[in-house]
């Protein structure tokens, strides 16, 4: 009997998959609660599923756990309502809030995951909760009941236990790290966002100014983790200021807030320059991969916000007056005659009259039939807060209101998770380690999206994922790429201002960076060629590995915490010999502090950086064997300066003061918490 029961199991299992909207039923004796998995939705290589828990007793169940496994190639990514833990098998705990379920109350969390190209699998649910409860199809239902006498419940119920036993002996040892998703959701400067969801991927795209490539695109699955994938431009232009050339720069400047859409199969992002008085509109097929087009408009639209609707293409923008532009309807430039207007005006009204910024950021958003307008402004007195308008009309009129005023959290738009779940995310200044992203739950009410839980932006968030860090935002490099005979940089690499390519090499010396001076520099942030990385919170540190044997008498290199008040620690040579060398800008004024004699061709450096509580210090460190370091120096004050307006960057630089073609390569760049 027990043999035949098994092959009916068997046979039920197939059923079990075959749609994503289906409930599984199941067959439970002595259980507490009934317990439902559900497929949600599902998609070529993802799926997001919800298990309810029914208590269908008459007494409360205080605390609760369920487990299962997937008996093929589905896995979970992330999690929401419950603490998954495991690598299937999974197992799932109640949050704090929710631990407790009444008489005849309905829990449920959900997940989301990734799976081959079949449909996404309805697995066993175990547990004492669900009396370890065996899934079958509704198509199948009718099947299981006939069988529910006690003899061949008991047998079920034992191959049930005997198939979570194996699956719990068999699994692999290694878990994946899950934890609650919290605020802040990227501790680092990832400013301006702007984001889309496209099926179960998000893009988002960010402000770097006047670092290349610029215009970084991140993807994400979860909203949590973000990886970059590609950049808008490799270059922005080719201007004095933007190369860091005849004495000018494009500090603060360089490319600003962008926009990000997804219309008929082509991306679209759009970004604008107070360097080149113009503004962009980017175009691919392929967001990860390229190639782009790009459109230049004479002008400036500020902080303008891309918008499609009914083959029609817009731009929303301006400062206080928010105003709308059409553009032809493949977005490469401004349409004759087309739509020209201001939509709102003095949008500043719904919030005060003094300001230190008035509204901007402009994010246009078609939700539900509705059209709204989030802005961001800086009351005098307040923090920075987060506005809303709605209209039924594209044109207005506009109703608006505060939709958020904590901690100086804002600007940014609305985004929605497949699960239907709804967030603003959004940014706070966050001193020297720079802007830093905020996600923000958001609740509807009569029409309007509600911001925070109680009008906070709470630091937990109710949903689990897994603990990535910030590896798709930051990374080591051994600069390896040349052994394989590449060139190209990680993505996390970002030169400050247009680079000369003729001036750095992986493949001079492979397995080194090589910088090569191509011209004279009179000071560290006035040099070509400074290759940088972001900084990160709460703690961050950098150290590198550097040869120096051929450097000429005038050049400095090392590594650098880059910003208007930068600091260094480098090797300088001067007269045929080599010091050690730490300069600090706290003053806003560059001083050497420490000169030290370097009798060795290979040193070590790093930079220890403290963003706790703002705390925004930096400490300098030597050593001559790359396991013993030295403090050298002070300790650099890191300022957020709006001359440079960008938080610091971890830099590798090499630069000459008196002849040309000296140079230094870098074994590798190490970072760590």
């Amino acid at each position: 009997m027990l043999t035949s029961i098994k092959a009916f199991v068997r046979h039920l299992l197939p059923y079990a998959k075959i749609s994503s909207g289906l409930f599984a039923i199941f067959c439970a004796w002595n259980a507490q609660a009934s317990c439902q998995y559900q497929v949600t939705n599902q998609w070529n290589n993802g799926f997001t599923a919800a298990i309810k828990i029914t208590n269908n007793t008459a007494t409360t169940i205080n605390g609760w756990a369920v487990n299962w496994r997937y008996t093929g190639d589905n896995r979970i990514s992330n999690s929401w309502n419950a603490n998954v833990t495991g690598t299937n098998p999974y197992s799932a705990a109640p949050l704090s809030w929710n631990s407790s379920i009444q008489p005849n109350q309905t829990l449920e969390f959900g997940f989301q995951g990734t799976k081959g190209a079949g449909a996404a699998e309805i697995p066993v649910i175990s547990g004492a909760l669900c009396g370890n409860s065996v899934p079958a199809s509704s198509a199948a239902s009718s099947a299981v009941s006939s069988l529910r006498s006690s003899a061949i419940s008991s047998a079920v119920a034992s191959v049930a236990s005997s198939t979570v036993s194996s699956a719990l002996v068999n699994s692999s040892s290694s878990a994946i790290n899950l934890v609650e998703a919290s605020n802040p959701n990227i501790w680092a400067d990832v400013p301006d966002p702007s984001v889309i969801r496209v099926g179960n991927t998000y893009y988002m795209s960010s402000t770097t100014m006047h670092m290349n490539p610029g215009v970084p695109i991140m993807k994400s699955t979860d909203l949590v983790n973000w990886s970059l994938v590609n950049y808008a431009y490799n270059t922005l232009d080719n201007t004095s200021a933007l190369n860091l050339e005849n004495g000018q720069n494009a500090y603060g400047k360089g490319s600003w807030a962008s926009s990000i859409r997804y219309v008929n199969g082509v991306y679209y992002v759009s970004t604008f320059s107070y360097t080149t008085n113009k503004t962009y509109i980017y175009k691919t097929n392929n967001i990860e991969r390229g190639p782009w087009s790009v459109s230049a408009l004479n002008g400036l639209y500020h902080d303008a916000s891309l918008f499609f609707e009914n083959g029609r293409a817009f731009l929303a923008y301006g400062i206080d007056d928010i105003k709308i532009i059409e553009l032809t309807a493949d977005a490469s430039a401004i349409k004759a005659g087309g739509l020209n207007q201001t939509i709102i005006a003095k949008s500043s009204a719904v919030v005060g009259t003094n300001f230190i910024v008035r509204p901007e950021g402009t994010h246009l958003q078609k939700i539900n039939g509705r059209y709204y307008i989030s802005l961001i402004t800086w009351p005098s007195g307040k923090s920075r807060t987060q506005l809303i308008f709605r209209s039924t009309n594209l044109t207005g009129p506009y109703e608006g209101r505060v939709a958020l005023q904590d901690q100086g959290v804002a600007q940014g738009g609305l985004i929605d998770t497949p699960s239907g779940n709804w967030y603003a995310y959004l940014f706070r200044d966050s001193g020297a380690v720079g802007r830093i992203p905020y996600l923000v739950p958001v609740s509807w009410q009569d029409g309007w999206p509600v911001m925070g839980v109680g009008g906070k932006v709470p630091q937990k968030l109710g949903f689990t994922v897994e603990n990535k860090g910030l590896a798709g935002i930051v990374t080591s490099d051994e600069f390896n790429q040349g052994l394989q005979g590449s060139s190209t940089l990680p993505l996390q690499w970002q030169w400050n201002h247009n680079p000369d390519n003729s001036g750095w090499s992986l493949l001079a010396r492979p397995g080194f960076l090589r910088l090569t001076n191509k011209r004279l520099d009179s000071a560290f942030d006035l040099t070509r060629n400074t290759l940088t990385q972001r900084s990160f919170g709460p703690q961050s540190s950098a150290h590198i590995a550097l040869e120096t044997a051929a450097m000429k008498d005038g050049d400095y290199a090392g590594l650098g915490a880059l910003q208007a008040r930068y600091g260094f620690v480098g090797v300088h040579k001067s007269n045929g010999n080599k010091s050690i060398v730490m300069v600090d800008t706290t003053s806003g004024t560059p001083q050497e502090i420490t000169r030290i004699g370097l009798y060795q061709d290979r040193v070590y450096f790093r930079i220890d950086m403290d963003f706790r509580n703002q705390t925004d210090q930096a400490t300098f460190y030597y050593s001559l064997d790359g396991n013993n370091w030295t403090s050298i120096g002070s300790t650099l004050r890191m300022t957020y300066d709006l001359k440079h307006f960008m938080g610091y960057r971890f830099t590798l630089f090499n630069y000459a003061t008196q002849t040309s073609g000296g140079y230094v390569d870098f074994d590798y760049y190490r970072i760590s918490p």
